[in-house]
């Protein structure tokens, strides 16, 4: 699957004025919009888009960033973060700057500049796990957990009108854990690194304390990686408001055939191991979504707590292979209310 790209060389396709506003614009790139001062760019200069959940090094040229991004983390020390900001009523996600930034060369549209920049993936700390005991990194052969968005790839809408039926899940605030079933051997992990079954970790506990170990031994199980959101008290800020932690799946991936189960066969298998996902909104055969204004709006809701859902996940009810993004076709959308109150 395409990796992520925090920062690349894009082109502005249009640029629209901000009510109110003399020395800011919208700059458009993608299926992103971004705050820009007005006369910075003009439509079709090629430029660097660097991403929401982009973490800058600290160094001269992002340094005006300061005011509003910096940010210091135990695991990336310091640097800026790029966030979803309001700027006079007008969504500003992620930042666009000339090329000029880049060292001289060559680009191309599309080229990757995150490492060239020192730019890295906002992380934010396990912290459901960071009293566990680390085994080892993320197992291989296992996909991690990171979709893609829509408004990075704006064709993926394309691809799913072909695909013939798609669901949409909403997408629980939590940490991702993996559960896996490989050579007779159970597993879990978190997020990036796998971890003792001993009592300091939490999704350990969650798992003996509902019979999954047991349940995926006695039900002659293939090799199997089983994917979920891990949400309850003390894992992020808890907007389900849940009184104790639970477990959401939304992925199964036969470790054989490193494909990812349909709809039905997920279902049918959560059912069996008395597994909850997550909730599903729709289920339809037409994918009739045409623009990304649509999708933005479809994304946004609540939680039954009240609060303010992240988003959602489109996927298609028979894995399908996107060669957008060289892997499973998936996407996500994040609620702006979400965003903008995180």
């Amino acid at each position: 699957m395409e990796k992520r790209k925090l920062a690349s060389v894009q082109y502005v396709h249009h640029i629209t004025p901000i009510e109110g506003a003399d020395r800011i614009e919208c700059v458009h790139v993608l299926g992103w919009q971004c705050v820009a001062n007005k006369g910075q760019f003009k439509v079709g200069d090629y430029c660097v888009y660097m991403e929401v959940d982009s973490f800058l090094p600290v160094c001269e040229q992002f340094e005006f960033l300061r005011s509003n991004s910096f940010k210091k983390s135990e695991i990336l020390g310091e640097g800026f973060r790029l966030k979803t900001l309001n700027f006079r009523g007008q969504i500003s996600q992620g930042l666009v700057q000339p090329l000029s930034i880049l060292p001289e060369g060559n680009y191309e549209l599309g080229d990757d500049v995150t490492a060239l920049l020192g730019i890295k993936k906002w992380e934010v700390e396990e912290r459901v796990t960071n009293s566990g005991t680390v085994v080892g990194d993320f197992p291989d052969g296992i996909p991690k957990t990171d979709e893609l968005r829509v408004q990075s790839y704006p064709e993926l809408i394309e691809e799913f009108k072909v695909a013939k039926g798609y669901y949409i899940s909403t997408k629980m605030d939590g940490t991702s854990v993996t559960m896996y079933w490989k050579d007779g051997h159970f597993g879990i992990c978190g997020r990036n690194c796998e971890y003792a079954d001993d009592d300091k970790c939490a999704m350990w506990k969650y798992a003996h304390e509902n019979g999954i170990p047991e349940r995926v031994a006695e039900n002659n199980l293939p090799n199997i990686a089983i994917q979920g959101e891990f949400c309850g008290p003390g894992i992020q800020k808890n907007r389900l408001k849940l009184g104790k932690p639970e477990w959401y799946v939304f992925t199964m991936i036969d470790l054989d055939s490193h494909r990812r189960l349909p709809l039905a066969g997920m279902k049918e298998l959560c059912g069996g191991l008395k597994l909850k996902m997550v909730p599903i909104e729709e289920e339809k055969e037409v994918f009739n979504y045409d623009s990304m204004e649509e999708l933005i709006e479809r994304a946004k809701g609540k939680y039954t707590s009240g609060m303010n859902k992240e988003g959602i996940v489109i996927r298609p009810i028979e894995p399908v292979y996107s060669k957008t993004i060289e892997g499973p076709l998936s996407m996500k959308v994040l609620n702006n209310d979400y965003l903008l109150k995180e």
